[in-house]
């Protein structure tokens, strides 16, 4: 991820969730940096990182870090739904296409109209 696309996820976050604020503990000591949730999170769900390897590694607790992803996850979707987390228009479809067109990826739009396919055959447990 870019600095400048981190620096601005990580100040939206903390300016809408205080989660994401610096705190001190009752012996004056600092908790988790607002930079160590934000990375914590999104290494979890970027790379699928197991709860354990994160307690290992940051030495943030098991529960601390579900904490984390899901005042995380919730914050993305209150900051960012109106933007980003909505169905596209016209002119986001346009662009997408020129995109498409320039990088030799003809049909693109068509081949992500059929995810939201219902399959009346589709086992849903085994």
């Amino acid at each position: 991820m870019r600095r400048h696309v981190f620096e601005r996820l990580l100040r939206d976050v903390q300016h809408v969730n205080p989660y994401f604020r610096q705190k001190w503990d009752r012996a004056g000591r600092p908790g988790l940096s607002p930079h160590q949730k934000v990375t914590i999170a999104l290494r979890m769900m970027a790379y699928g990182s197991p709860v354990d390897s994160i307690d290992e590694t940051y030495d943030m607790s098991k529960s601390t870090c579900l904490d984390t992803l899901e005042q995380f996850c919730d914050t993305i979707v209150q900051v960012y739904k109106n933007e980003y987390l909505r169905e596209p228009n016209q002119k986001d479809l346009n662009q997408l296409l020129r995109k498409a067109e320039d990088r030799r990826f003809l049909g693109m739009i068509r081949s992500l109209d059929c995810m939201h396919w219902d399959r009346k055959n589709c086992p849903t447990r085994w």
